[in-house]
């Protein structure tokens, strides 16, 4: 089959591109990789190659045409292979006259029946399983009921740091007068333009995702899908084929069975970042990372906002000292935060929600339900008593196989971490063993969690509480708090801390736990340094930071291990 030439899209915010020339005629041989045309776009021109070997079957546009960015402008295929019958975009919409030049045909080469792999979900697991899999020369399809880019780029990860970005600003606001910046502090947020910069952000990522599809030949097909065999997934109505399965359908969100979740004022993470309007008073139930991060937003914004969390603590999976700081950057930025706490109903007090729990009550104005996600089986359809799951999760093994042999299942939907770039790692393994046969392992070890508050908090590896547990010989606990920082006073960001817990024998690091600065960038070095099984003594002696940088901290909390930091009083 003919293979597309397309207007790349070579930047997030690029929207068109002209053809400077074509480097080669209708018929010329073509080498993958080799360049083909010389395009500009924002002043800069560039050479574009080959997506494959053959000859130049087709040019659709001629020299000087502006053309939209993944619109196909010509063909790549076999000496005299008939290119798809369609037409070139109507020239205006182009900017200039199109010239279909085609080479004479040949017979159609056969072409195989169905797919090598059919992906289910196009979220991070999803769309990641189907590029890598077409990079690895698979026939690829991926069905995506909603918009390519699931939960976190629609709904979840990027929305909200979107929000929590336009926050930063207004802490900045607030904070500028004591770095001597005269303004006026007043500062209030009209929601429906926060909303909609939030839709931009959003539609510039998942328009990326789907260019990237087009780009390495993956089939989209919009629709809800689910297996109807071991190889075949219906789609509205239709059936398609492929060797290999790779479920990825992603997770929903919960709602508690408590009397009152229905009150129309009861909103899940999905519904809120929607909303065009401030609530006065916003209860959040569940002390998570979701409801922390939209709790820190949206005090920002202006709400009241009061937190009830079940758990004698909030964020209670990260380590006991993060929860900790966590607790004070909530309370200071004014939300009210209530652990220990059993919500046991929603009742109605004059049109307004009231949460009623075990130990008082709280009247909003809107609540938000965020005491996490379960997996959406629907994708299952025919074989949802034939593929384990466990406690509503698919079962698979380290390869990402299910208990079917050609069936593999990725990211949230098989509950093992349920973050975005842990799904991204499994979609990629999932593509590889699924194409090529083999059996490769996802080593999900040194998984960080991040924390997008002011300040930020990330977390790799075990906790203290868990290296106590797993180490009874001992470890060893170094700490460097960030008021000691250079960069952090200078920024004006004292809060917070860098933990280093390590074993006691030799020195590995067992897990990494900050509060500070960008801790959800920092994090990657001490996650690489794990990965390699690199101890404190090396990151002590051998590796030298910047100065002054947030990352230095590391280093000192690496050194408070052995006792030898320099930047803070010695251990009593």
């Amino acid at each position: 089959m003919a293979t597309e030439l397309y207007m790349p899209k070579n930047g997030m915010d690029m929207t068109e591109g002209t053809i400077v020339k074509w480097l080669k005629n209708v018929g010329d041989p073509v080498e993958k990789d080799e360049p083909v045309m010389e395009i500009e776009t924002d002043k800069i021109t560039m050479e574009s190659e080959s997506p494959a070997s053959g000859v130049l079957l087709a040019k659709l546009y001629k020299d000087g045409a502006v053309v939209p960015v993944l619109t196909t402008i010509g063909y790549i295929g076999e000496p005299g292979e008939k290119v798809p019958e369609a037409a070139a975009p109507k020239a205006e919409a182009a900017k200039a006259e199109t010239a279909v030049e085609t080479a004479a045909p040949l017979p159609k080469a056969e072409k195989k029946d169905g797919y090598d792999v059919a992906v289910i979900g196009g979220g991070p697991a999803g769309y990641v399983a189907a590029i890598r899999a077409a990079q690895l020369g698979g026939k690829v399809i991926l069905f995506e009921k909603d918009t390519v880019g699931g939960t976190c780029l629609n709904r979840g990860c990027i929305p909200t740091k979107t929000y929590l970005k336009t926050a930063e600003y207004i802490h900045h606001i607030h904070a500028a007068a004591s770095r001597g910046i005269i303004v006026n502090a007043e500062s209030s947020v009209d929601m429906p333009k926060v909303v909609a910069y939030k839709n931009k952000v959003v539609k510039t990522l998942t328009g990326g995702v789907a260019g990237l599809l087009k780009s390495n030949g993956v089939t989209v097909v919009n629709g809800e899908a689910e297996l109807e065999n071991t190889t075949t997934v219906v789609c509205a109505g239709k059936t398609y084929k492929a060797d290999k399965i790779i479920l990825c359908g992603g997770s929903k969100a919960i709602r508690i069975p408590i009397p009152g979740v229905d009150h129309k004022d009861v909103m899940t993470s999905d519904e809120i970042l929607d909303m065009t309007e401030v609530p006065e008073r916003l209860g959040i139930i569940g002390g998570g990372v979701i409801g922390c991060e939209l709790a820190s937003a949206f005090s920002a914004f202006g709400s009241k906002v009061t937190i009830v969390e079940a758990m004698d603590r909030v964020v209670s999976m990260l380590d006991q000292d993060i929860s900790a700081e966590v607790d004070k950057t909530l309370k200071k930025s004014g939300a009210s935060v209530n652990c220990g706490r059993k919500v046991l109903e929603i009742k109605d007090n004059g049109g307004h929600p009231v949460i009623v729990t075990d130990n008082g009550e709280f009247e909003c104005d809107k609540v938000l339900l965020s005491i996490g996600r379960a997996a959406d089986l629907g994708c299952l359809g025919k074989l949802k008593d034939e593929i384990k799951t466990e406690r509503g999760k698919i079962v698979v093994d380290d390869t990402m196989k299910t208990t079917v042999d050609n069936i593999y299942a990725c990211g949230d939907i098989n509950g093992r971490i349920m973050l975005a770039h842990s799904a991204f790692k499994m979609g990629e393994v999932a593509a590889e063993n699924a194409v090529t046969g083999s059996a490769v392992k996802c080593d999900l070890r040194y998984v960080p969690s991040c924390l997008y508050l002011s300040p930020e908090a990330a977390s790799v590896g075990l906790t203290e509480e868990k290296a106590r547990e797993l180490h009874p010989e001992g470890i060893r606990v170094g700490k460097f708090n960030m008021a000691a920082n250079g960069r952090s006073v200078a920024s004006g960001e004292k809060a917070g801390f860098i933990k280093v817990v390590a074993d006691n024998k030799y020195g590995q690091i067992l897990g990494v736990h900050m509060v500070g600065g960008v801790a959800s960038e920092m994090i990657a070095e001490p996650t690489a340094l794990m990965q390699m099984e690199i101890t404190v003594n090396e990151v002590a002696d051998s590796i030298i930071h910047a100065h002054p940088s947030y990352s230095e901290a590391f280093a000192e909390a690496c050194a408070d291990c052995l006792g030898r930091c320099i930047h803070q009083p010695p251990k009593k």
